[in-house]
């Protein structure tokens, strides 16, 4: 799927992405009249287009809110559910001028469609499933006395410093880490002890679903939530791998359709949840779909940024640290123009050049998040990682290509190892599994300072950050080309940022 950061396969493979439309646009409505009571909005008219969902973004007050959804009836859209803490609401309608109506609406601070296909949205963008490590692969593993069974396949620990920092501490059962994914099987061994139910939550409808087991992703679903929520805190039992933070617990938040994509009601849903659960970080291993870049000059794409930003802000100030991919398509975030190829990704694409500083992945470029980047065996930036001076924060083991940068024996693939439903393990890469190292050692900062605010965690993982200069020339593949530029100090770069994340001095300082 095109917008999960990691690549599902045992050898790296970047899948060549289609081309999708640059800008949505809506029809105006053809028929208005003065509503009765309230805000003047366009009275509803007949349906005539697919039901879209929205996101309606108010004044925070409760007058005001009531206000709006009283418009959005008048308008013929149904409520489906309201965050009145960040002023966000959730909307369906089948009326092609629906947001441009409701931008008229006072108190309405913007309004757009979060998707461009009708409801329900089915994906055929699923790259596979990765092939999990078979009984003879298993067995084959000679732990060492106090490793999980599988631990000598999991160059990332020591590369960042992880194996030292478990002979201090595993992290505290106190701290929570919310994985905002594809759903999490909370029945694997590795994971079943350190799982969090209370926090746990389907999210893809917009709309918290509480559900018991309403997290898991079906068999036809991705596993990357599972492999992800592995990465974090698989539990040092004598089963499978060791999570970076063992000891910490770990919530699902499922915000993926089944089909494949993350809207932005789900996205919005699943921080604002985290923010009222207690959750200490949250993992985002993703883009919200369908817009690649979100352009605030667009009026329905900036009501999406919008709408996560405040959805964002609100778990940070309740004292989550956000934690996200910085995607792997190799993009210069802080370049002057990119072009994005994949937008929408629901719908027709078209190519399109859009300038990063007004054009926004979300959440991963929004205030207050940690951006990460990905590195491989060797500790050099992945070859497919995006990264950016000033946008990347820190680095951390994502994996790569095996033949680019092979790791140590005992270790066999340059890929992250991690679980995968139904109690199986197996290989994947992509910025999408260095996030969840970069969260785990959040975590661990927080399981040694638990009442540091959000902002003192993120402080804490940058200052304890090896720094880690540019590498330059940068050509991963050994063909003679420089394949990106590194631009920075050694103390923070493009490629690293503040430098890779070391868990042991997260415990240790």
């Amino acid at each position: 799927m095109a917008h999960l950061r990691s690549s599902r396969r045992l050898a790296l493979a970047v899948p060549a992405v289609l081309s999708l439309t640059a800008t949505l646009g809506f029809l105006p409505s053809a028929a208005s009249a003065a509503a009765p009571a309230g805000p003047a909005v366009p009275a509803a008219r007949a349906a005539d287009g697919p039901t879209l969902s929205y996101v309606v973004n108010t004044r925070k007050d409760h007058r005001t809110i009531e206000s709006v959804r009283r418009a959005i009836t008048r308008a013929g859209g149904t409520v489906v559910t309201s965050y009145d803490a960040i002023g966000v609401i959730v909307a369906h309608s089948a009326d092609p001028g629906f947001a441009q109506a409701l931008r008229a609406v006072p108190g309405v601070d913007s309004a757009g469609a979060t998707r461009t296909a009708p409801l329900p949205t089915e994906s055929t963008t699923d790259q596979g499933t990765p092939k999990a490590l078979t009984a003879g692969e298993i067995s084959a593993v000679r732990a060492a006395d106090g490793q999980d069974p599988l631990e000598p396949l999991q160059w990332d620990l020591p590369a960042i410093k992880a194996d030292r920092a478990h002979e201090k501490t595993l992290g505290s059962p106190d701290v929570t880490v919310a994985v905002i994914d594809t759903g999490v099987d909370d029945t694997h061994p590795d994971i079943a002890p350190n799982f969090d139910r209370a926090a746990s939550v389907n999210c893809v409808s917009g709309k918290p679903d509480t559900t018991d087991g309403a997290w898991r992703p079906s068999a036809s679903e991705s596993p990357h939530g599972t492999h992800v929520a592995g990465e974090i805190a698989a539990a040092r039992n004598g089963v499978g791998i060791t999570g970076v933070a063992p000891g910490v617990k770990v919530a699902g938040i499922k915000v993926g359709t089944p089909g494949g994509f993350f809207y932005t009601e789900a996205v919005v849903c699943g921080f604002v949840w985290a923010a009222e659960h207690h959750v200490d970080v949250t993992n985002n291993s993703y883009y919200t779909d369908p817009w690649y870049f979100n352009c605030t000059t667009d009026p329905d794409q900036k009501a999406l940024v919008t709408a996560v930003r405040r959805a964002s802000g609100y778990a940070e100030r309740k004292g989550a640290v956000n934690v996200a991919a910085a995607g792997n398509e190799r993009y210069d975030l802080a370049s002057d123009a990119i072009t994005d190829p994949v937008s929408p990704n629901d719908g027709t694409p078209s190519s399109r050049v859009i300038d990063p500083h007004e054009c926004y992945d979300i959440p991963t470029q929004l205030p207050g998040v940690v951006t990460v980047s990905a590195t491989g065996a060797k500790g050099l930036k992945s070859s497919f990682s995006n990264y950016g001076l000033g946008v990347v924060d820190v680095a951390a083991p994502g994996g790569d290509n095996t033949a680019y940068q092979t790791p140590a024996p005992p270790a066999t693939s340059g890929q992250i190892l991690g679980p995968l439903p139904g109690g199986k393990w197996g290989y994947m890469s992509g910025t999408s599994m260095a996030t969840p190292h970069v969260a785990a050692v959040a975590a661990l900062i927080k399981s040694t300072h638990p009442h540091a605010p959000a902002a003192a965690v993120k402080a804490l993982l940058y200052a304890e950050a090896t720094a880690t200069p540019c590498t330059d020339p940068y050509d991963i593949n050994g063909d003679g080309k420089v394949d990106a530029v590194c631009e920075g100090s050694r103390n923070r770069n493009g490629f690293y940022g503040w430098g890779l994340v070391d868990a042991l001095a997260a415990v240790t300082r």
